[in-house]
């Protein structure tokens, strides 16, 4: 049985646009396609007339500083990401991500943007865009938008992205200046290969020996990727004590909503090991946003 009948290669973003919506079955976008092809295979995917591949679209594959930002192409791969200069500058968080998601033969085909575009609420690569305060170019045959990380995410594995008429071009991150840094940590099952048990991110901007500013996002937290806005408020001007990290976590323990996994931990697991995840990240970043003092 064949899993498709088309198979299409534009060269730029209007060509694949066109290809999608012009197809006379359904159609469906390929980047890394290897959560694709085992849905595909294994029937957990609705069949697909036509497979639109865009990994030979320049601007979808490119890593590159554009004004004030760090622009990666949707179909970047995760490994070519975790190998660049460019990201470990101004995207740390984002690099050790993408270089613990899966084993290496994975990483060199997956994408990024097929990470966000699954919108899984622990996706290692959405969890650090989303700290990174990215906003994603969303493309279709009349316009571009850019919209914030977050707004493409409707519930657990429901993107809002509408399907077959628009694409996921590429992501902005602001790039990193002097006293800001982010850090990335995971706890995960020993195979390396499945969704973390937890994920967190922090970036922080470390000023006169404060933090600043911050943006802390977990994974699981809720059931859309999520951001703890409350926490970054509690930890918002104070010093990275004991005690501002202590009552910190008290807010992300009550503004989290931790789920049972039945295959990967408990929601009561989860809130016991999220406090050591939480001030080990928090230090790192800490440590790496050298202190103006």
């Amino acid at each position: 049985m064949n899993l498709w009948q088309q198979y299409i290669r534009p060269s730029s973003v209007t060509e694949a646009l066109q290809a999608l919506t012009s197809a006379p079955g359904p159609a469906c976008p390929l980047a890394g396609g290897t959560d694709l092809m085992l849905d595909l295979q294994q029937g957990r995917h609705a069949p697909v007339h036509t497979l639109v591949d865009l990994t030979s679209i320049p601007e979808m594959t490119v890593i590159e500083v554009r004004a004030d930002e760090l622009f990666i192409g949707a179909a970047a791969p995760l490994s070519r990401i975790a190998a660049s200069t460019l990201a470990g500058q101004h995207a740390q968080a984002l690099v050790e991500a993408c270089s613990l998601i899966a084993g290496p033969q994975v990483r060199s085909v997956a994408t990024l943007g097929g990470n966000v575009a699954h919108a899984l609420p622990a996706a290692d690569g959405t969890i650090a865009l989303l700290a990174l305060d990215a906003q994603a170019e969303v493309a279709d045959l009349h316009d571009r938008r850019r919209v914030p990380l977050a707004d493409l995410f409707v519930g657990p594995g429901e993107s809002a992205l509408n399907a077959g008429r628009e694409l996921l071009v590429g992501f902005y991150i602001p790039l990193c200046a002097a006293y800001q840094a982010s850090a990335f940590k995971r706890i995960m099952r020993a195979q390396g290969i499945a969704l973390p048990i937890l994920n967190l991110v922090v970036w922080l901007e470390r000023r006169a020996g404060r933090i600043a500013n911050i943006r802390i996002a977990v994974g699981p937290g809720g059931p859309v990727p999520f951001r703890a806005s409350a926490t970054e408020k509690a930890l918002n001007g104070k010093p990275l004590t004991a005690e501002a990290v202590s009552a910190a976590l008290d807010v992300l323990l009550q503004e989290a909503r931790f789920r049972t996994s039945p295959q990967r931990a408990s929601a009561e697991y989860r809130k016991h090991i999220v406090g050591g995840l939480f001030k080990d990240t928090l230090e790192t970043a800490w440590t790496r946003a050298v202190s103006d003092r």
